[in-house]
Parts: C-alpha cells; structure tokens; sequence
C-alpha cells in the first residue's frame, strides 16, 4: 500500500483563490473515496472569509495511487465571476496541487532497543522500591529514550516502554512531516497559470471538460493535418 501527502494551495492568491481551494478540496476528497482510497486530512489553514482555506493538506492511502495523484497535480483553474467582489473584471483563478515529499518512515526493531533496569520512585510503596522494576528504553537509530515504572513487574514494565517508545518515535516522524511541509511552502510562491490539468467554472462548480492524453492530442493532430489538405 503506498502513502502520497498533496498539498492544496491558494499561493498568495486572493480570498477567490482561497475559495477554490475550498471547493477542489471536497471533490478531491470525494474522488478519493469514489476511487477506493482512503484519506486523513494534516492540516488546514483557513482563509480570511467563511468557507475559504488558505491550504489544505491530505495524506492519501492506496493501492495504485501514482496514476490518481497525477491526473491531480499542477495547476487547476476556475473560471468564474468572483463570489466577494462582484464587479471584478478578473474571471480566471489558478491554486496548485503538489506532492510533498516524504521523510523515510522509520519501522522500529525491538533488537534496536536497549534495557535498562532501574529502582522505582514514587507511589507504590517500599514493596516496589525494594527491587529494580523501573525500566529505561532506549531506541539507538534515534536516541529516544522512555521510563516506565508504571507497573511492579518489571517484564510488564518493558512491554509498555515498547508501546511508549513505538509512539515517540512517531510523533518524531510527524514533527519532520510538519517541517517538510514548511520547507516546501515555496510551492505558494510557484503556481504556473500556463496548461492547468483541470479546469472548473461557475459558481456550481461544473467541470468544463479537458482532454490531456496524448491520444486526444494525435486525433488532434491528424484532425487538423487533414483540414490543411483540404485547403
């Protein structure tokens, strides 16, 4: 099963670009459902009027996901009257789709992890301080480190610090994911108006359709060879 983190972008579009993102975000969404895939949603960050996002940020799950995520990455343009200003002459708005790159996930090994006996401190009684029950885990790839002396058995002890450890390191990970996203907010500053992989218009949200295969492009081809023939 594969992973793809897409960001969705507004860039420093104005508050019609952010309600774009808004709307491509539930038809992704729903494409990603009606495709059997599953989804979580990282993070969000909300426009400055109602029902507008700034940027979206979607982890998607799936078999086979490389040709979905691509007939989704690039440009998408909508073309519409604006909903906030209407007498705005503009009527073509751009957002960008990216995929974020991924920090390499970590699969913690327990023989990477070292043991380290301790007496207990605390509640319990003078029962559990008589003996060594608290435990110090250690994961060596990284250095994290939990102690647990939740329990008087220390066998119990380890199999929680496993548990506790297996979180940190996640929450690691998840933290790295954060600064990726960060490193990669350039992608606002890049948004390319020029060949937008879809195009939407209306305040309905109708797709206008689009062909972009190379099929379409050789019939294309061939349609206007045969037109300059005849002329």
């Amino acid at each position: 099963m594969k992973t793809k983190i897409i960001q969705i972008t507004a860039g420093r579009g104005p508050v019609e670009c952010c309600w774009v993102v808004a709307q491509v975000l539930k038809l992704f969404l729903e494409d990603i459902k009606n495709n059997g895939y599953t989804y979580s949603i990282l993070q969000r960050e909300k426009g400055f009027e109602n029902g507008t996002l700034q940027s979206a940020t979607i982890q998607v799950k799936g078999k086979e996901l490389d040709l979905f995520i691509a007939s989704w990455i690039g440009t998408i343009q909508w073309i519409g009257t604006s909903k906030f200003r209407k007498h705005h002459k503009r009527k073509n708005w751009f957002i960008g789709m990216y995929e974020v790159k991924q920090e390499q996930t970590i699969a913690i090994k327990e023989k990477d992890i070292s043991f380290q006996a301790m007496r207990s401190s605390g509640p319990g009684g003078q029962n559990v301080n008589k003996v060594n029950s608290a435990v110090r885990a250690t994961y060596h790839p990284t250095g994290d480190q939990v102690v647990v002396m939740d329990s008087r058995s220390q066998h119990q002890n380890k199999k929680t610090a496993i548990e506790r450890l297996k979180e940190k390191v996640h929450q690691s990970q998840l933290s790295k994911l954060q600064q990726s996203l960060s490193d990669q907010w350039e992608n606002h500053l890049n948004i390319q108006r020029g060949n937008p992989i879809r195009i939407f218009k209306g305040t309905d949200f109708k797709k206008k359709h689009k062909k972009q295969s190379y099929a379409s492009n050789r019939q294309q081809l061939k349609k206007d060879l045969r037109n300059e023939l005849k002329n």
